[in-house]
């Protein structure tokens, strides 16, 4: 009986969160092209909270000591599912888009709501002419103060933890000398598994870790960048799977 209970509340939740993002999102790119967008960012994460709700999650925000609000930069996550965006929109302070693979734009409706929103593209297939491109459209955001999330993992994990990172963020972050926020999602995978197509009640914590400046930094010290932010985005991930466990 309950598990009859919690499928149907599963079925409601994804048909009124799906509803309300097909049907306010078109609106909001719209007054995207008219209006400037940070006038109405207030609006944005207003519906971003509603997803969230609407879904069956809570959204909390830890901040470190070391965090600046101030500054713009890439703000690196570890990628669940297809709520963390707006998870992430709710919690993070600035005014932010994120890097996207260039063949989601492909995609009916949504690819064309994430082009108009202001997403920079990433090419799947990564031409020289493509990456300069995708350097450009970066540099640009980061200098008319949009932050940017990265999924640096470029796909969602299946069991919660955290794979490996790819080197491409970390490059661009080095080459510009973007400062990087590393964030933890910690709770998503309980909310909903990629793969699966069941909603769970859960909190959703977002941890924005101490903001780390990279510049000065050279082309040798990308790696251990990579292997460092991998390491503060895992270490409460980590621990709430193994606590979960017990």
């Amino acid at each position: 009986m309950r598990r009859a209970l919690l499928t149907a509340r599963a079925v409601i939740l994804w048909i009124l969160s799906g509803l309300h993002f097909f049907v306010l999102a078109p609106t909001l790119v719209l007054l995207g092209i008219f209006l400037d967008p940070r006038k109405h960012d207030w609006l944005q994460r207003s519906f971003c909270r509603r997803i969230a709700f609407l879904s069956g999650a809570r959204v909390a925000a830890i901040r470190g000591p070391g965090f600046d609000p101030q500054r713009t930069c890439f703000f690196m996550v570890n990628h669940v599912n297809l709520f963390d965006p707006f998870m992430l929109y709710c919690a993070i302070p600035q005014y932010v888009r994120g890097w996207e693979l260039e063949s989601h734009f492909k995609i009916p409706a949504y690819g064309w709501l994430m082009k108009r929103f202001g997403n920079v593209p990433v090419p799947d297939v990564r031409k020289p002419s493509d990456l300069r491109r995708m350097l450009r459209l970066t540099h640009d955001a980061i200098n008319s103060g949009t932050s940017l999330i990265i999924f640096p993992e470029a796909k969602r994990t299946r069991d919660g933890h955290v794979d490996e990172f790819e080197e491409g963020g970390f490059r661009v972050a080095q080459q510009l000398g973007i400062p990087i926020v590393p964030v933890s999602l910690v709770g998503s995978v309980n909310h909903h598994r990629t793969g699966h197509w069941m909603l769970w009640p859960a909190t959703v914590t977002v941890y924005l870790h101490d903001t780390i400046d990279t510049k000065g930094m050279s082309k040798q010290d990308v790696s251990a960048l990579r292997e460092r932010v991998h390491a503060i985005i895992s270490a409460p991930v980590e621990a709430a799977l193994k606590e979960s466990q017990k």
